[in-house]
């Protein structure tokens, strides 16, 4: 596919799912630390080392691999023809929904943890293990979008 990308396309392509891996790993870790900060409220100690940690990770991995994935990949779509009206894209569009959801979740997950860091938690242990989940519902749901390109 070559596009207004020309050569570059692969580059793009390939710096998108890059940045992709890194902001899911993110996602993966920071619900797990919501959890854990969560449990260790109790203690002031353990509870500003969470805030620290849950800080740095947003810092350098969370917010700028989100930030780069929408930059890469809406000029992945821009390539395919999505402003043109191409058809065939129905998946791509299923996807933007998607990764609007997850940055949806991501900034909830941020607003959590400053929660957190201000002692107030507002969910169960058992609602916020079971909120770790979505990050791999939408990955999941994502990867058959993109491979399968199901519609």
């Amino acid at each position: 596919m070559a596009g207004f990308l020309g050569a570059t396309y692969d580059w793009v392509k390939a710096a998108h799912l890059i940045f992709v891996i890194f902001w899911m790993a993110g996602m993966f870790m920071l619900p797990r630390y919501l959890v854990y900060h969560q449990e260790g409220l109790a203690d002031p100690a353990e509870a500003a080392r969470w805030v620290e940690r849950e800080g740095k990770l947003r810092a350098i991995i969370l917010t700028p691999a989100m930030i780069l994935v929408w930059i890469l990949g809406i000029a992945l779509a821009l390539n395919a023809g999505i402003a043109d009206g191409a058809p065939g894209l129905g998946w791509l569009h299923a996807k933007i929904v998607l990764v609007v959801l997850l940055s949806g979740y991501h900034g909830w997950a941020v607003g959590y943890a400053r929660k957190l860091a201000a002692g107030r938690a507002t969910l169960s242990n058992r609602a916020l293990r079971l909120v770790n989940e979505v990050p791999a519902i939408a990955a999941v749901l994502i990867v058959i979008l993109v491979i399968v390109k199901p519609f």
